[in-house]
């Protein structure tokens, strides 16, 4: 009887444990994007920006913002996160152009202004498809990645030639962040979307500065750390203690990139 019962319980943790794995698997794009936002008109909002559509793979198109640069300033392509629009994000950029500097800010496909499936694919391809929109218009590209967007930001480094790579927020690779959040579940054979950063950034030839809370709860602070460590060209990493995930702006941040950019995208 006992032996019964034990195979009995055996079974049911089997078929427990293998619901829960293909839940994770049929849902796990719904658990890590979130496309759903307010869309922001530049004008409205003050920022003296464009409306561009760029091509990209599949013959499909992105759409984000564009502003040149003054005289002698570098172009940032700012690269978003892993929710809602990259216009929400608008008080950032008055913040660059306010001080000359140009930008260019897209959404990924399937995210607001940019109809399209998300995968890591086309999360890559945009970025890159974004990159050489711009190399075409300016000689002086910098390239800021948050969040989710530091994954496709070390990717189009390791394949183009910027200046500057900042990465705030970022995390080693999705698919770490993954097991980190979930140890029971081999998520490195389930993960489709995995953004392994710590793979590429090894060609990442640019300098890189990363930027980090250490009360971050969405990306562990050892996240950063590590990519920093792998980084060919290190010039600097600001751990910020206290900051939670999107504190950094709150902390000061601008004002460390424009330092990094006059040392890096500028020439200086």
């Amino acid at each position: 009887m006992f032996k019964k019962i034990a195979i009995g319980v055996l079974v049911l943790v089997i078929v427990v444990y293998g619901g829960l794995l293909a839940y994770l698997y049929v849902n796990q794009r719904a658990f890590f994007f979130y496309p759903a936002g307010e869309i922001f008109d530049p004008v409205a909002v003050g920022v003296d920006a464009e409306i561009v559509t760029i091509p990209t793979s599949n013959d499909e198109v992105i759409t984000g913002w564009y502003a040149p640069p003054s005289a002698g300033e570098p172009t940032i392509l700012y690269l978003k996160g892993n929710s809602g629009s990259f216009s929400a994000e608008y008080d950032r950029f008055l913040s660059f152009t306010e001080a000359g500097y140009g930008f260019l800010s897209v959404d990924y496909r399937g995210f607001p202004l940019s109809p399209g499936e998300i995968t890591q694919d086309n999360v890559l391809a945009d970025a890159i498809a974004a990159f050489d929109w711009l190399d075409e218009r300016e000689d002086n590209i910098a390239v800021w990645g948050r969040s989710l967007g530091a994954s496709p930001a070390v990717w189009v480094a390791s394949q183009r030639a910027a200046e500057a790579v900042l990465l705030e927020t970022p995390f080693y690779s999705a698919v770490s962040v993954a097991a980190e959040r979930y140890p029971f579940a081999p998520v490195a054979w389930l993960m489709l979307d995995q953004f392994r950063s710590n793979d590429w950034i090894g060609a990442v030839e640019e300098p890189v500065f990363v930027a980090h809370g250490t009360a971050d709860r969405t990306v562990s602070v050892s996240n950063g750390e590590r990519l920093y460590a792998d980084a060919p060209n290190p010039y600097d990493i600001w751990i910020e203690e206290g900051a939670d995930h999107s504190d950094l702006w709150a902390r000061g941040i601008w004002e460390r990139a424009q330092a990094f950019f006059a040392d890096t995208a500028q020439g200086g």
